[in-house]
């Protein structure tokens, strides 16, 4: 089954991320991919949690301009797309969802991020998604691609760094497990490829991680014809101390802990196109192959060797 994988530098306009994710629709289409593999926070960024849950009460046009574009591409690809869903009350804290479109615009799953990153990193941002964002309590059990020998198992960045998390997905038949994420760069350049490839040798699946890259444009209004204070979004900026700025380096990683296809990272140059958007966006497409799955879970058949024990 061949993949892709989107990456792209959200800010806090979505319907000028929208315009991104299209162009990577079209970009997959004709690469002939089945599926659409997009980072978590597609729809915006914000520059603190009243921002972001501002944004949030906007998402809504952004995935149905997303799922628009693609019934009009009129493939048999899917979307795989993280962003953001509003909370009962405008007030309310917001929801990290990680949706999956088939190719008819329907949204088919939704999964909400379990894990949320509330960390203050040694030289690197002070993050507290759990100020703006609700978290979730369920996985969702893993589902088949079309007609193909493939599984989807869903979650969400932070979730990347519970073992536990691939584990269950795998124990419930998933053979391709998704990280949509927004890596910070000190995090990226530490952990990002070490945890991948560990996620990938934990489930013995392919692990397709689509990500972030770049600095964020977070005060960039909402976009469209009506202005942010229409909107109900704040225009007065609260500059944070340290730019929001991710790692890049979008992953598909193999069963056996081998990188198949990489995107490049936030310190690598990457151009605008002509249009004058894309700083840090791009596509990667890699073929994944079942019986490679297969002969590797054979060959180590981890799952037959699990052993419950206790701790004295």
């Amino acid at each position: 089954m061949r993949i892709a994988v989107g990456q792209l530098c959200s800010s806090s306009n979505p319907l000028a991320n929208a315009r991104v994710v299209n162009k990577l629709i079209d970009q997959a289409v004709k690469a002939k991919a089945q599926v659409l593999f997009l980072p978590e926070a597609s729809d915006y960024l914000g520059r603190n949690a009243a921002h972001s849950i501002a944004l949030a009460q906007h998402s809504a046009r952004f995935v149905d301009d997303v799922r628009h574009h693609l019934r009009q591409a009129n493939s048999d690809m899917r979307v795989s797309i993280g962003v953001h869903e509003p909370g009962a009350t405008a007030d309310a804290r917001i929801k990290n969802v990680h949706l999956w479109i088939e190719p008819d615009g329907t949204v088919a799953h939704s999964y909400q991020k379990i894990h949320l990153y509330d960390v203050n990193v040694p030289n690197g941002p002070i993050l507290m998604e759990s100020k703006a964002v609700e978290p979730g309590t369920t996985l969702v059990k893993p589902f088949a691609v079309g007609q193909s020998p493939f599984s989807v198992g869903l979650a969400v960045c932070y979730d990347i760094r519970f073992p536990e998390v691939a584990l269950a997905l795998r124990q419930h038949g998933a053979n391709i497990v998704t990280f949509p994420s927004a890596f910070t760069t000190v995090t990226g350049a530490a952990h990002w490829q070490s945890l991948g490839k560990a996620r990938a040798l934990d489930s013995q699946s392919y692990v397709v991680m689509a990500a972030q890259c770049g600095v964020h444009d977070v005060d960039a209004g909402v976009g469209g014809d009506d202005s942010a204070a229409a909107l109900g979004v704040p225009e007065t900026p609260s500059p944070p101390k340290k730019k929001r700025q991710s790692y890049g380096n979008s992953l598909i990683v193999g069963p056996w802990g081998e990188i198949v296809a990489e995107g490049k990272c936030y310190d690598e140059d990457l151009s605008q196109d002509i249009d004058g958007d894309g700083d840090y966006y791009q596509l990667i497409v890699a073929d994944l192959d079942p019986d490679h799955v297969a002969t590797v879970r054979t060959n180590m058949p981890l799952l037959d060797h699990r052993r419950k024990f206790t701790v004295e």
